[in-house]
């Protein structure tokens, strides 16, 4: 348990840092940019991080590869590497969709260079993803540490030196974020000690099919993360209303600590497989499990009353008399925030089980509840926002809350 505690610390610590870095740079672009392309930026941002957040289950499935290698004191096997291709290629695919006119044009308005920016940067998390996932998966906690408050530094120190330079427009500024993909490069040594590739392959056609059940999961989740803002632009048409400039700006801050929770995810995989080894570890997960989703419910409903109270007055401080919003509003993102984060780290334990359908019903049942919210609710579209992002965690969080106590913690070790 003191290894698990130093663990969680040395992460803990890297999150904070990488949060608060993220943090910076998004309040800093929206201080740099004009609003107009301060909302295009965020389409952007929108897509890179979609991407990064569909190939969120390749750290979390090469983790559990990793977990499971360490037990038998091997190294990761070839899988890890088929996984990380698998992943590649998805990208490398939906980028190419950002590259249609019709569909640029909606995400960038007119700036289509950001499409193969957003399709580079995609790639680079591919790779990266992979390396984190080795690194946790064999408790190598101080350079996977190093990787997430790499990542994040890189984009604020290139956007400094963009200040420095006065090359301050939307397509450099967009380029530095997506520097912050290629990470991996200074740990890929680090992460290679740990793998062989001369074993532990597995059979293509199971492989696919499971990761793109997991990476079409996580692009479902991205509809209600990051990737929310291009999502409401392409359902309501109604991208250049600058009230909506404003909720974008609240939903960067609100959504600020989950952009660097997949890490945890990928510490909860392992966590979930070790814990499950036997009896006595699985009645402690469980009863981790009953506690976690507790303390969320209650979070969250702190966190709303929080954000009715000072929320309004937070964004324009921190963004500029131009950004107005409503204590409801941002009370209903500090509550979706925390679901959201509720349901995340419920759909690790689903992964570590190998119960890959599971997950992409919980997050379908998110991203459906989330669309259909924008496209049927009556009202305006910023009420139908932010409706969307309350509701849909909600039902997403019961529904993950459900599989995982229902069907019991102890199944990831049928699998090895």
């Amino acid at each position: 348990m003191k290894t698990l505690g130093r663990s969680l610390g040395t992460v803990s610590a890297a999150l904070l840092v990488g949060t608060a870095l993220g943090t910076l740079l998004q309040i800093g672009s929206g201080r740099l940019l004009s609003t107009s392309d301060f909302a295009v930026f965020n389409g952007f941002w929108g897509v890179l991080f979609a991407f990064g957040a569909a190939v969120g289950p390749i750290e979390q499935e090469v983790s559990r590869l990793s977990a499971h290698a360490a037990l038998r004191g091997e190294r990761t096997g070839f899988a890890a590497v088929q996984t990380a291709l698998v992943g590649g290629v998805v990208v490398a695919l939906a980028g190419l969709l950002t590259l249609v006119p019709a569909i640029g044009d909606r995400l960038f308005s007119g700036h289509t260079v950001l499409g193969l920016v957003a399709l580079v940067g995609g790639l680079g998390f591919a790779v990266q993803v992979a390396v984190r996932g080795l690194l946790i998966g064999h408790d190598h906690v101080r350079p996977y540490g190093g990787i997430v408050v790499t990542e994040a530094a890189a984009r604020v120190l290139v956007v400094g030196g963009l200040l420095a330079a006065g090359l301050t427009d939307l397509v450099p500024m967009s380029v530095a974020v997506a520097v912050g993909s290629f990470a991996w490069l200074f740990f890929v040594f680090s992460a290679k000690k740990t793998l062989n590739t001369r074993e532990g392959g597995e059979a293509w056609g199971p492989l696919v099919r499971r990761v793109v059940v997991l990476m079409f999961g996580a692009a479902l989740t991205a509809s209600v993360l990051t990737g929310y803002p291009a999502m409401v632009n392409l359902l309501t048409g109604d991208g250049a209303n600058p009230a909506l400039g404003a909720l974008f700006a609240t939903v960067i801050v609100a959504r600020a600590p989950l952009l660097l929770l997949q890490p945890v995810q990928a510490m909860a995989v392992p966590l979930v497989v070790r814990l499950s080894q036997d009896e006595s570890g699985a009645n402690r997960l469980r009863a981790l499990l009953v506690k976690g989703i507790a303390g969320a419910v209650v979070l969250g409903a702190l966190g709303a009353v929080v954000g009715w109270l000072l929320g309004p007055w937070l964004v324009r401080t921190v963004y500029g008399a131009d950004y107005v919003v409503t204590g409801w509003a941002v009370a209903g993102l500090a509550w979706s925030s925390v679901l959201l984060g509720a349901t995340l780290l419920l759909a690790a334990v689903l992964v570590a089980r190998k119960q890959a359908g599971l997950v992409l019903v919980v997050w379908a049942v998110v991203a459906g509840s989330s669309a259909a919210t924008l496209l049927f609710w009556p009202g305006d579209t910023v009420t139908r926002a932010v409706l969307g992002l309350a509701i849909a965690p909600t039902i997403g969080a019961a529904c993950a809350c459900a599989f995982v106590l229902h069907r019991g913690v102890n199944a990831a070790n049928q699998h090895g």
